[in-house]
């Protein structure tokens, strides 16, 4: 394909998503560029070209046929009630790889303590028709505004409760709100247009892209380990070995020794190198993993 008729035209979010995206791509193996005064990015992909949007925006666009494929929240789909494809969940932000929640938060020291006390009450939030669909639901009436950020000062003295995202609860708890119902748990997805799914070439770049997405994403908290083991104390060595299958195993020059590779969790390589020192093995190494494809 030539840079003038790429094959896939991609939305990318901007704005707190950018960099966690840029790097995300980075690691599944592409190299997206662009200045702070643009929004038209340069990538090592001659197939692939895009363009970076507020992400509240990008479903629209894909749906209506803008961009072939793009990441926007779950949130965002439902609320612009877009219709795409949703090709794979991608769960990380700007801060975790956690999903995200929209709560529902009053004061403190507010008496409302169900969604039924909303009765007529006053609600701020960005996600106005998630919102309103769920009261309708609940077969509470309540008046939602849209909020254009800073949701959180906004009660008591503007309105009764808050509809807003969060990760931990930590930002909501640091601005005396108690939560009072989840209403969506969130994340990023991929998500197709759906005449350019039908496309068979388009269709098969759109995987390769979610595959190399998401084994950066299985990657991020895994690294590889290395050792020389003892092959009297292999079956013991073998037993404190978590693996994503079984440990790979190759015998070494000498007969008495063989070498042991294995992928894991990189929380539990501090406890493991030490055991597998006191079993006698040599040689370890640990290192980082960009990719892990399952």
């Amino acid at each position: 394909m030539s840079d003038e008729q790429p094959l896939i035209m991609f939305g990318f979010p901007k704005g707190s998503m950018e960099e966690p995206t840029l790097d995300l791509f980075a690691k599944a193996g592409w190299i997206i560029r662009k200045s702070s005064r643009s929004y038209k990015p340069s990538i090592n992909d001659a197939e692939l070209d895009g363009r970076f949007v507020r992400s509240q925006e990008i479903s629209r666009y894909v749906d209506h046929g803008y961009f072939d494929c793009g990441l926007c929240g779950l949130d965002w789909i439902l609320e612009n009630d877009s219709e795409v494809v949703e090709v794979c969940d991608l769960v990380y932000s700007r801060a975790s790889n956690r999903h995200s929640y929209y709560v529902l938060a009053v004061p403190d020291a507010s008496p409302i303590r169900s969604i039924e006390d909303l009765q007529g009450k006053r609600i701020a939030t960005e996600l106005v028709n998630v919102t309103k669909s769920f009261l309708m639901e609940k077969g509470v009436e309540a008046e939602v505004e849209f909020s254009w950020g800073a949701t959180e000062v906004k009660v008591p003295d503007m309105v009764d409760a808050i509809v807003d995202l969060t990760e931990t609860g930590n930002s909501i708890r640091a601005n005396n709100l108690r939560i009072v119902e989840t209403l969506l748990k969130t994340n990023i997805k991929l998500i197709a247009n759906k005449q350019s799914w039908e496309v068979p070439d388009k269709r098969r770049k759109i995987e390769n892209i979610s595959m190399m997405l998401q084994a950066a994403l299985s990657a991020a908290d895994k690294v590889g380990l290395k050792l020389n083991a003892p092959k009297d104390s292999l079956d013991k060595i073998l037993e404190i070995l978590p693996a994503l299958r079984n440990p790979t195993v190759n015998q070494l020059t000498d007969d008495g020794w063989c070498a042991v590779e294995v992928i894991l969790s990189e929380d539990v390589v501090r406890d493991i190198i030490p055991s597998l020192k006191d079993l006698g093995a040599e040689g370890i190494i640990e290192y980082p993993l960009n990719k892990v494809v399952y």
